[in-house]
C-alpha cells in the first residue's frame, strides 16, 4: 500500500496523449516500446490498488506523455490468458476509468461499476501482433506471469523484442518465512525467467539489485541495469468529503496485514499505552487489507477489547481518504522487517509528514536522514518514540520536521529520465 503516486487526474490522459502509431517504423534508432498491462487488467475488479498496481499505472501515464508515437500496449488477458496487442484508445479510456475508481470520490454503485469494468475488458480484448518494422523493447513492470517462462518466451518471440523488467523485491527468496506458503518457489521461477530473458533490469532500490544478483545464475554482468527510486510528486486531490478524522492525536500505518509488516509489535505497544494513558492514549489507524498468516494480529483486532476505540482497522480506503488521514497524522509508523523500497516512507515525507520506521537498508536508502529509525524488535524504543510524538509540543517531532525541510523527494520526472535512458541503452546494445 502507498499514497497516491500520480497528480494528474486520469481523465487528462485522453486529452494529453496522442494515439500511438499502429505500424511504428524506427527512423532515429529509437525502439518501439510495448508496455505490458497484464497486472492492471487482472486487478480490474479491485477498487483499491496495491503499490505495484500504481506503478504500472504511472508507467502507462508517463510513457503516453513522453513517447506516444512509439508506444504500444499488450497483456495476458484475464478472460483466458490470450496474449496480444491492446487498442490504444481503449487503453486510454481504461486508464482514465481506473484513476477515477481509485479516487473513489462518489463510490459508484457496485453493480453499475462491474458492468463498466466488463465493458472496458471487452474493448481491451487483445489483437494480433503486427509485424515489426524496427527495434522493439517489451517492458514489464509487474511480476504478473513471470513465473511462466515459456509464456514469456512466446511473447518475446511474437514481438521480436528485447525484454526489460522492473524488479520490486526479492523478499520471498531472501526471507521465505515472510512469503505465502508457495511464495518462494513462485518467486524463484520469476527470477529464473528474468535470468533467462532480461536484457535490461530496473531496480526500485540498490537494496533490491544487491539482493537479486546472488539469485541469478548468469549474474548481472552483460545486462543493462539501473536503479530508480519511485517518485513522490505532491498529490493534486480535493479533500475527501464527509470523512471522519480521529478526534485525538493519531498515527497511521499503510500496509497489507501480513507477518513481514510487524503489526503485532504496534498492537502490543498500543495495549500498553492504553493501560497507562486510558483515553489520553493516541489512536492507531491501520490502512490496508488483511493478507495471509495473520491470525495473531486478527485476534488482537477482533477480540482485544482494550484496543477498541484506540486502534481503527480502516481497511482499503479511497485515495482521497487515505491522503487526508496521512496529512493530519502525528507520524507514519512503518516497523516492517524487510522492504524492497518502502514507498509509504517516501510519500509521507514528501507530504511533510514525519515517519518513524524500521532501521533497514531499503528505508535508509530512500529516507536518508529524515525519519526516526528504530530496530523492528525494539518494542520499548518504539513505545517511547510514539509516546513522545503524540505530545503537541514534541521536540522529537519538531526536529524531524526540520530534517524533512532539507530532504528532497524523488520525482516521477527524474525516475523516467533514468528509465528512458535504460530503454535507449538496451536498444543500442542490440546493434553492438
Amino acid at each position: 500500500m502507498a499514497l497516491k503516486p500520480f497528480k494528474a487526474p486520469g481523465a487528462r490522459l485522453a486529452l494529453r496523449a496522442k494515439p500511438a502509431s499502429p505500424s511504428f517504423a524506427a527512423s532515429d534508432g529509437k525502439a518501439e516500446v510495448i508496455l505490458d498491462l497484464s497486472r492492471l487488467l487482472s486487478r480490474s475488479f479491485h477498487s483499491a490498488p496495491t503499490g505495484i498496481d500504481r506503478v504500472e499505472f504511472v508507467y502507462a501515464r508517463e510513457l503516453l506523455q513522453r513517447i506516444p508515437d512509439r508506444l504500444a500496449f499488450a497483456a495476458v488477458h484475464p478472460a483466458g490468458g490470450y496474449y496480444g496487442r491492446l487498442n490504444g484508445a481503449a487503453v486510454r479510456q481504461f486508464l482514465a476509468f481506473t484513476a477515477a475508481r481509485w479516487r473513489n470520490a462518489e463510490r459508484p454503485d457496485e453493480k453499475t461499476g462491474r458492468a463498466a469494468i466488463i465493458r472496458h475488458l471487452i474493448a481491451l480484448r487483445p489483437r494480433p501482433v503486427p509485424r515489426a518494422r524496427g527495434p522493439r523493447v517489451y517492458l514489464q513492470v509487474s511480476p504478473h506471469h513471470l513465473d511462466d517462462a515459456d509464456q514469456v518466451g512466446a511473447i518475446l518471440r511474437a514481438e521480436g523484442a528485447r525484454f526489460v523488467t522492473l524488479v520490486h523485491d526479492v523478499i520471498p527468496l531472501t526471507h521465505p518465512e515472510f512469503a505465502r506458503p508457495q511464495g518462494a518457489d513462485e518467486h524463484r521461477r520469476r527470477v529464473r525467467t528474468i535470468d533467462r530473458y532480461a536484457h535490461g533490469i530496473i531496480g526500485n532500490s540498490q537494496a533490491t539489485i544487491d539482493a537479486l544478483g546472488p539469485h541469478m545464475s548468469r549474474g548481472l554482468d552483460g545486462r543493462t541495469i539501473c536503479v530508480a527510486h519511485f517518485g513522490a510528486d505532491p498529490p493534486d486531490m480535493p479533500a475527501a468529503e464527509g470523512f471522519q478524522m480521529p478526534s485525538r492525536p493519531y498515527f497511521v500505518y499503510i500496509s497489507t496485514i501480513e507477518p513481514r509488516k510487524n503489526h503485532l509489535l504496534l498492537l502490543n505497544i498500543w495495549r500498553r499505552l492504553v493501560e497507562r494513558l486510558g483515553d489520553d492514549a493516541p489512536v492507531l489507524v491501520l490502512i490496508g487489507r488483511r493478507g495471509w498468516e495473520n491470525e495473531n494480529v486478527v485476534d488482537h483486532l477482533e477480540r482485544g477489547e482494550i484496543l477498541r476505540g484506540h486502534v481503527i482497522e480502516a481497511g482499503e480506503l479511497s485515495d482521497n481518504e487515505m491522503q487526508q488521514l496521512v496529512a493530519h497524522a502525528r507520524a507514519m509508523v512503518m516497523p516492517s522487517f524487510e522492504e524492497g523500497f518502502g514507498m509509504p516512507v517516501v510519500e509521507a515525507l514528501a507530504a511533510g509528514v514525519p515517519v518513524i520506521c524500521s532501521d533497514i537498508v531499503a528505508h535508509r536508502e530512500v529516507g536518508g536522514d529524515a525519519p526516526d529509525y528504530l530496530d523492528p524488535l525494539d518494542g520499548l524504543g518504539w513505545m517511547a518514540m510514539i509516546d513522545a510524538y503524540r505530545r503537541p509540543d514534541s521536540p522529537e517531532r519538531a526536529a524531524q520536521l526540520q530534517r524533512i525541510a532539507a530532504w528532497r523527494a524523488p520525482t516521477w520526472g527524474g525516475y523516467f529520465d533514468i528509465v528512458m535512458k535504460l530503454l535507449d541503452d538496451v536498444t543500442a546494445s542490440a546493434f553492438t
